[in-house]
């Protein structure tokens, strides 16, 4: 994979620039051009002079599920008794007694209340107006193989033998 800063900012790194080279290959997949790119890499080519590209991005958000002040507060419980837990476990491998009931229920019940506080204060503050649960992604309407022009006839060559 080519460098993804290019290299005429090898003095100002973290400058983005877009790619450069040949197309060789376009994929509707990412799987689809990683294929591509690994059949190259299997074949001996040099695919230090390659770059799969993202082309037509988009940000897509999935909705999983309907939120509730029933699923928001167990959802802050439980990840509050994880926490409490954790640290009533620490609590009680570095105390001086040698008990390990205690600190394990004082960090649960702090956990729980502190999970409880820190999911219902959030969600309030949305007053309703995001009542759902999602994942963001971003994705290419499609995916373009790049190469190097000096390697590019050969790249395009071998990828036309590969049947995807």
């Amino acid at each position: 994979m080519t460098n993804p800063l290019g290299n005429a900012n090898r003095n100002r790194p973290g400058l983005p620039t877009p790619p450069s080279g040949w197309p060789v290959g376009s994929y509707p997949t990412y799987a689809e051009a990683q294929k591509a790119v690994d059949y190259l890499a299997d074949n001996a080519f040099p695919v230090e002079t390659v770059t799969i590209v993202g082309v037509d991005l988009m940000q897509v958000e999935r909705v999983l599920y309907r939120l509730t002040w029933g699923k928001v507060l167990a959802g802050g419980m439980v990840s509050g008794a994880w926490l409490g837990l954790f640290l009533g476990l620490l609590l009680s491998l570095f105390g001086t007694g040698g008990h390990v009931i205690g600190p394990l229920t004082v960090g649960l019940i702090g956990g729980i209340i502190f999970g409880l506080i820190s999911a219902a204060i959030p969600y309030a503050a949305t007053r309703g107006q995001r009542d759902f649960a999602s994942t963001m992604q971003l994705v290419a309407g499609r995916y373009d193989v790049l190469c190097d022009p000096k390697a590019a006839e050969q790249a395009r060559d071998m990828l036309a033998r590969l049947a995807i």
